[in-house]
């Protein structure tokens, strides 16, 4: 790496640009179990064809939770979702339940699969859905590499072989070099005993004051 990563001496790591500076919220005990209670739901809604009297039951028993949970919204920044590291996906249904397995300057590394929500075609990991995992990635690798927050400039992905769903993978990821506001970045994607599936460069830049 290029530059100095250590938060001692790094000054500028506390900058947002126009961030807010976000209290991590702790789940409770049983945040996890709702998390994967609602991820159950996304991989039968995408690979069940119930009858229609099945579906109307569904309806109901869906608008009830979503009316169950509506009164408890909190804004941004607010809700355990995305700051557990502990939960698979950091508890964010919106990230692949992956959990951290290494996270520090030199590299970040998650396990995890993708489920049948995640599912493209013939049994293999939609195509958009692998972009998300890198991007997240390397939101990650910034923070753990010490350097203030950025957003991504470009992800550019190789797909070298069929990504499947449903079996254990693996992907991490590092900073190569830093230019200024500029932190270029590499990751790769995995099987448990090496093959390479994907592999991804990204520059991610970091913002400036105020910068949304």
């Amino acid at each position: 790496m290029s530059e100095q990563t250590d938060r001692s001496v790094d000054t500028e790591h506390e900058h947002h640009g126009g961030f807010p500076v976000y209290t991590p919220v702790k789940a409770g005990p049983n945040y996890g179990r709702l998390v994967e209670a609602l991820r159950r739901l996304q991989d039968l809604a995408v690979s069940t064809n119930p009858p229609d009297d099945v579906v109307e039951q569904a309806i109901e028993q869906a608008e009830a939770l979503g009316d169950l949970l509506e009164p408890h919204q909190v804004p941004e920044g607010k809700s355990p979702a995305g700051f557990n590291p502990d939960l698979p996906g950091r508890g964010s249904l919106l990230q692949p339940p992956w959990l951290i397995e290494k996270f520090d300057a030199d590299a970040v590394r998650e396990r995890g699969m993708f489920r049948l929500f995640h599912r493209g075609g013939n049994n293999a990991v939609h195509g958009g859905t692998i972009p998300l995992l890198f991007d997240d990635l390397f939101g990650m690798i910034v923070h753990a590499s010490g350097h203030p927050i950025a957003r991504t400039g470009y992800l550019r992905i190789n797909y070298r072989k069929i990504t499947p769903i449903g079996t254990e993978l693996v992907v991490e990821g590092r900073v190569d070099r830093v230019e200024g506001r500029k932190i270029f970045c590499s990751a790769e994607l995995r099987t448990p005993e090496g093959t390479l599936l994907c592999d991804c460069e990204a520059l991610m830049v970091q913002l400036l004051p105020g910068q949304p």
